[in-house]
């Protein structure tokens, strides 16, 4: 079930007339939760249900056991099974194929023939969120950080909560769990909050996305175009991607906060940052800091030394691209920002002290234009369709030819794009990411009303599916 569509609309109006019946009941409203939650996810396939489940049921009873036991063996079995029962049908599901047609591959270069027999399964929609959020569960109860559950019903809950259930925000239980057990203010500025960010992720979503997604095809799916017109594809896509993704966080916080629940901000102005590693600091922070806190810890961080750092960092990041897609492009994206995060690294160690004053804005300049080009070619590879699609966009840079169309692509580009700018310069500016929230109710009603028309010119019949479903 898609945010942007009209059968997500009336799910969630006849789900908030039950809710707001039964939201003083604590059990009766998770209950309501859970079944609205498995109803959202089985809309799409109701099949996969099962492997939803699976995972709940799995990390819940393995937390209960990790609170039982004090054998340390048996408690690294138990964190084994967690990781190994997620990751391996996340594994089965999502790079079975890949990794087969990859060894098929290798084999052919070194003059063995062999086949292998694919899969060809479906991807079930949100595997690579849910299963990292149970995950993080169970690491954190062997880590001692939380204490497991007891109550079944609130740990469904946790997972499947339809909101951010598909593509996040990857909530940790730590915050988002204890949520459930407790008693859930709902007032009429949070309920405002909510419809604001519920229309500003659609507009990101159905004006400005959806119609940057035709301008990102233009290049990226017809024949290899010019320099100009790589670059102008590539900074259309970073605008489609950022306000897909973003705009399915705002409408996943927006709705929470409509029931009474709080949600991590999982993007805050990535494209203001001065350096890569500020960049991830911003950019899809509940996945960002899922792979900092389980996978680059757990590989030892910057205990042991700083080329061990540095590999940690690419083995972090390389899994990171992978987390993505199952494809060559996505791990090549992975080693690009490995590689990026371990150079600034090294160079902000080593850099001398100097008088930060002294053409301040000029060196911040440079480095966001630096930063932005960086994160700029590595969207020509996470968009690519192939390692050799990659190499021919990089080749085709060289090439300055201006073709006819460039005028009309920077105009359209503009227009999709100049909203998105404006907000987060505005955002910035006030350092409130409910910017709008702070003027008065007159205007801001004019501007939810200006918002509003436009998604209403700019709906489809055929709702376009967000970018992170297929990740």
């Amino acid at each position: 079930m898609l945010f942007n569509s009209t059968v997500f609309l009336q799910f969630l109006a006849a789900f908030l007339l039950a809710y707001f019946a039964v939201r003083n009941r604590r059990g009766l409203r998770n209950l309501l939760i859970i079944g609205a939650s498995y109803l959202f996810y089985g809309w799409w396939d109701v099949r996969f249900l099962g492997l939803l489940v699976f995972s709940s049921l799995l990390d819940f009873g393995i937390g209960l056991g990790l609170q039982k036991n004090r054998s340390p063996r048996m408690r690294r079995f138990l964190l084994a099974l967690s990781v190994v029962g997620n990751l391996g049908v996340l594994g089965f599901f999502k790079y079975f194929d890949f990794f087969s047609e990859s060894l098929v591959d290798l084999l052919a270069v070194m003059g063995i023939g062999a086949t292998f027999p694919g899969l060809q399964v479906v991807l079930p929609v949100g595997i690579s969120f849910y299963t990292f959020q149970t995950m993080s569960y169970t690491i954190d109860v062997y880590r001692g950080r939380i204490q497991p559950t007891r109550s079944l019903v609130e740990f469904l809950a946790y997972v499947s909560f339809f909101p951010q259930l598909v593509a996040g925000p990857i909530e940790r239980a730590e915050r988002l769990l204890p949520q459930f057990a407790r008693t859930l203010v709902i007032t009429g500025a949070r309920i405002e909050e909510g419809l604001w960010l519920c229309v500003w992720g659609l507009f990101k979503k159905v004006v400005l996305a959806d119609n940057l997604a035709p301008l990102v095809e233009m290049v990226y799916s017809g024949d290899t175009p010019s320099g100009p017109m790589v670059c102008l594809g590539t900074v259309a896509f970073a605008f489609q991607i950022y306000c897909d993704f973003s705009g399915y966080s705002d409408i996943a916080r927006g709705v929470a906060r409509l029931l009474g629940f709080d949600l991590m901000i999982n993007f805050n102005i990535p494209y203001g940052a001065l350096n890569i590693r500020e960049f991830w600091r911003r950019w899809h922070i509940s996945l960002s800091t899922w792979l900092r806190d389980y996978l680059y810890v757990s590989l030892g961080g910057n205990r042991k030394g700083a080329w061990r750092m540095a590999l940690n960092l690419m083995v972090t990041m390389v899994l990171g691209g992978l987390w993505h897609g199952a494809a060559w492009n996505f791990v090549l994206w992975g080693v690009w920002h490995g590689l990026g995060l371990v150079i600034y690294r090294f160079w902000s160690d080593s850099r001398a002290s100097a008088d930060s004053s002294s053409f301040r804005f000029v060196r911040g300049l440079a480095s966001w234009g630096m930063t932005m080009s960086f994160v700029g070619y590595g969207w020509l590879m996470f968009r690519s369709e192939s390692l050799g699609q990659v190499m021919a966009l990089t080749r085709a840079l060289v090439d300055f030819s201006v073709p006819e169309s460039l005028g009309s692509f920077c105009v359209n580009l503009a227009v999709f794009s100049v909203p998105l700018v404006f907000m987060q310069l505005w955002q910035s500016r006030t350092g409130n990411l409910l910017a709008p929230m702070a003027i008065a109710r007159w205007c801001r009603s004019l501007l939810m009303a200006g918002l509003l028309v436009a998604i209403l010119f700019s709906w489809e019949k055929e709702q376009v599916p967000f970018l992170y479903f297929q990740f």
